[in-house]
Parts: structure tokens; C-alpha cells; sequence
């Protein structure tokens, strides 16, 4: 039977099989037992047993020592939990009047109980969206991503890595944790900014840039690399 536990764990494998991998045709890559724990926020050995249980699901492949992958029925339900999760977190964004770094704890509790007619009247109250607040992209009913959003993802790349003297727009930013939101919002690296790189510290010391503005900031290469990014047109 399908349970909470069960779809936190199939959400986890899905985003560590995809992390960093920004083309939506590139292979999703296999996921360690210590990796899902670390993730999930537990032992080693429950992170264990819990795949070895989805492995007889059917929702994973599991090889001990080798880590796991999603099988096609694992994925699906990793989908439209995700889909869950996005939606809600913009429903409290633009409807409630939640701000952005608030939206992540309330999304993560109710992404497991709302109704699929719940589901619909929301996606069609916010104009049948294809991206979250944090720039995230909503798969579809299908578990697909919408239509023009492969090629979008394809072209973006991690703030850290754009030379210096490029403008670029910001596409996406790490959704997880509200301090880094907050922080992101007062130095103007939110979705949809202009932001120009104008320097690139030596050693891997991050960049200083100009925020849509005109002001000179600079962020470190670690919350940089966290950051999307695309050329602007």
C-alpha cells in the first residue's frame, strides 16, 4: 500500500537521480543508500530496508552496494508527488500570500493528501502554471515536462560557471531551505533577474555581479553553483 513514507522516499531517489543533471534526455543516474539517508534524515539502515521493500513494490531497482533507480511505475508516483508539491507551494505563494521561503515546510506536509479535483482546481485557479516560485518546473499530469520546458532546462547552466562580462537571467534557485531564499532575495538573485557576472575570483572564490538594479554584489561559488541561469535573449 502506498503511504507517506513510501512517496518521501521515491521523491528522494528522483531528485538525487537528477541532481546536476540540467538535460531532461540525460540518464538519471543511481542513487547510494547513504546518499537517500542523508537526504531523507535517516539511518543508513532504515534507508536500507525501505528500498529493499520498494524493490519488491516494484517502484525500484535495488543492488546492494550499487545503489538504486526508478522503475518507470516508481518514477510516475515520483512525479505527481513532485507535481503536488509545486503546485502547493505556488497556490500558498500567489493565492495565500505566503512568501517564498515559507512556502517549502507547508508544501512538504500537504503534497501526500490533496485530491486529484483539488489538484485541477488549483492548476486551473493559477492559470495551468509550468514553473513554481523558486523557478522549478511543474510536470504535467503525465509526468512529463510541459511543452517547450526540455528546451529551457537544456540551456541553462550554474551561475558560477558564466564568465565575466555576460548577462545572464536567473531560471532557478534552491528551494529547500529559507535562510538561502532570503538571502537570495535581498541580493537580487530571484526568477526572472537580470544579473550581469562582472568578475570571477581566482581559486573558486565566486564572482561579483550587478543585480537588475545596478548594484555590485558578490556571491560565493557554493550558493552560486546552486543558481540557474540562461543567457538572456
Amino acid at each position: 500500500m502506498r503511504g507517506e513514507a513510501v512517496e518521501d522516499y521515491l521523491k528522494g531517489v528522483y531528485d538525487l537521480s537528477r541532481r546536476g543533471r540540467d538535460d531532461a534526455a540525460a540518464a538519471p543516474g543511481r542513487v547510494t543508500t547513504q546518499e537517500l539517508a542523508d537526504h531523507i534524515g535517516v539511518s543508513a539502515a532504515s534507508a536500507s530496508r525501505m528500498l529493499k521493500h520498494l524493490d519488491e513494490l516494484g517502484y525500484v531497482e535495488h543492488e546492494p552496494y550499487h545503489g538504486a533507480t526508478l522503475t518507470g511505475a516508481g518514477e510516475k508516483i515520483a512525479l505527481e508527488v513532485i507535481r503536488h508539491h509545486r503546485l502547493i507551494e505556488l497556490y500558498l505563494h500567489d493565492a495565500l500570500g505566503y512568501t517564498w521561503d515559507q512556502v517549502h515546510e507547508d508544501a512538504e506536509r500537504l503534497e501526500h493528501y490533496i485530491s486529484e479535483d483539488f489538484e485541477a482546481r488549483i492548476f486551473e485557479i493559477l492559470g495551468e502554471p509550468t514553473v513554481d516560485p523558486h523557478g522549478d518546473i511543474i510536470p504535467t499530469l503525465e509526468g512529463a515536462l510541459p511543452p517547450g520546458q526540455e528546451r529551457s532546462l537544456a540551456d541553462q547552466l550554474p551561475l558560477s560557471e558564466v564568465p565575466a562580462g555576460i548577462s545572464v537571467m536567473v531560471h532557478r534557485v534552491p528551494s529547500a531551505d529559507a535562510g538561502k531564499l532570503r538571502y537570495m532575495e535581498e541580493i537580487g538573485l530571484v526568477p526572472g533577474a537580470h544579473v550581469e557576472v562582472l568578475e570571477r575570483f581566482p581559486f573558486g572564490g565566486g564572482l561579483r555581479f550587478r543585480d537588475g538594479e545596478g548594484t555590485d554584489r558578490v556571491v560565493g561559488p557554493d550558493l552560486a553553483a546552486e543558481v540557474r541561469v540562461a543567457p538572456r535573449a
